[in-house]
């Protein structure tokens, strides 16, 4: 489904991407305050500068059944494998037993005799501040053996305190950050699913609403308050809609009613006066009260209720209709016939269906000329239509496109509103009307419709 113009994304991810976006702020203040903290603290970097260091040199301890070998490991080749590179290190045993040393005179100025034994842990700063200068060691067990790893920095020119800065703020920070990050935007994603589940379902039961029943309404329980409160207000809008539409109906229908009337009367009068004129008078007056009579129609068709329809047989309507009016056109100089097909199905009220087919074929008797040929037809559609060799009509306008007011159910000048009416029953009847010219010369309107789910008893 194609986005319209202006509506924004979706509200998961609007939030997903707020959640990420102040995640991300959060992250860099906290990275700011980390890396104050542990700046204004040396001696602490110090510390954690020593194990870490330790444990990489550690790495390269290896066992040969009780026989214990130290190799260092290539990536601190540089740092501890190279003179005057200010970083030198000594692995030995708590006996004293050297495995390992990279040393020059700090071995002896800052680390401990090789015939002491050894603390667990010990540091001692050499210069106070950056960069850092600090000799240290610690014990580390390799099986039943206990290893002392001494070190000592003299200026840091390799920079150990930015990895121990990034692997504190990767371990501390982004880390655990990041897997807060992700349940927080699953709980929020979850729970934004689950809030706006109503909505979802209100809006599906919103497009199948139809604004002329009385009961159309939006269920606004097990909704979150502010969801409900919208639900409501479109409530209260088709409520308002239905009145409007009510007051119509019975101002329409009032005004047709105080018509026919003097229309009537006027109808009367004429007929007793022996003159041409009057003779193209009643003809303009019969049109005239024609046009009264689908005003009414018009009117009632507002109030007409979907709940009572039944199965319909569009054969029968067509069959039962054509019958009726050959009488009418037949006075007219035109000819009428039926062409059956499977007999389709649609759910529907039968007076209304019939209503659109009378008015399709008198629509064609009127404007299609002298000797029109009209052809009623059902279809698998299912559909049924009304065909005529006349002089052909204009297929109707986009609804965007359509006058205002609404002129375009004239046809040859004439004053009618039957195709208005033909596709207010097609619409509740869940249809449409399609108008479409014929080549060379006529016009076919057809009623199309969805198909009924039962067929009605036989």
């Amino acid at each position: 489904m194609s986005t319209a113009a202006g509506v924004r994304a979706p509200l998961g991810r609007i939030v997903a991407l707020r959640i990420m976006l102040f995640a991300v702020l959060a992250m860099l203040a906290q990275l700011v305050a980390v890396l104050v903290e542990y700046g204004s603290d040396p001696e602490y970097l110090s510390l954690l500068a020593l194990e870490q260091e330790t444990d990489v040199l550690a790495e390269g301890l290896a066992t040969s059944g009780t026989r214990l070998s130290y190799q260092l490991p290539p990536d601190l080749a540089d740092r501890y494998g190279t003179d005057a590179s200010g970083y030198v290190a000594r692995v030995r045993t708590a006996s004293g037993v050297v495995l390992f040393s990279h040393c020059d005179e700090a071995c002896t100025q800052h680390f401990l005799p090789l015939d002491l034994n050894p603390p667990t842990f010990w540091l001692r700063v050499l210069s106070p501040g950056y960069p850092l200068s600090f000799a240290g060691g610690r014990i580390i067990e390799s099986g039943d053996q206990r290893i002392f790893f001494e070190i000592a920095v003299k200026g840091d020119t390799q920079n150990v305190v930015w990895e121990v800065m990034g692997d504190e703020v990767l371990d501390h920070m982004v880390l655990p950050m990041s897997l807060t990050l992700i349940f927080v935007l699953g709980a929020t994603l979850i729970s934004i699913r689950a809030a706006l589940a109503p909505v979802t379902a209100a809006a599906a039961q919103a497009e199948r609403l139809d604004p002329l029943s009385p009961d159309a309404r939006l269920e606004e329980a097990g909704m979150p308050r502010e969801i409900a409160q919208l639900a409501g207000a479109v409530n209260r809008s088709y409520a308002r809609t239905r009145e409007l539409m009510e007051a119509q109906r019975l101002f329409t229908s009032a005004i047709a009613h105080e018509i026919r009337t003097p229309l009537a009367v006027i109808r009367l009068e004429l007929e007793s006066i022996d003159h041409p004129a009057a003779r193209r008078t009643m003809g303009e007056l019969d049109d005239l009260t024609h046009f009264v009579e689908q005003l009414v129609a018009l009117a009632r068709l507002e109030a007409a209720d979907r709940t009572g329809f039944k199965p319909v047989a569009l054969d029968e309507i067509g069959s039962d209709m054509v019958g009726t009016l050959a009488p009418f056109v037949y006075a007219r100089g035109a000819s009428i016939a039926f062409e059956p097909s499977r007999n389709p199905i649609v759910l529907g009220n039968a007076a209304l269906l019939k209503d659109a087919v009378r008015n399709l074929v008198e629509n064609a008797v009127r404007h299609g000329g002298p000797g029109v040929s009209i052809v009623v037809a059902t279809d698998d559609g299912p559909g049924i239509g009304v065909t005529d060799n006349g002089p052909g009509f204009d297929p109707l306008p986009a609804p965007d496109e359509l006058p205002d007011p609404p002129g375009y159910y004239r046809r040859a000048g004439g004053l009618g509103i039957g195709l208005e009416i033909i596709r207010r029953i097609a619409a509740l009847h869940g249809g449409r009307l399609e108008i479409s010219r014929l080549e060379p010369r006529g016009t076919k309107a057809r009623l199309v419709f969805a198909a009924a789910p039962v067929t009605p008893a036989q």
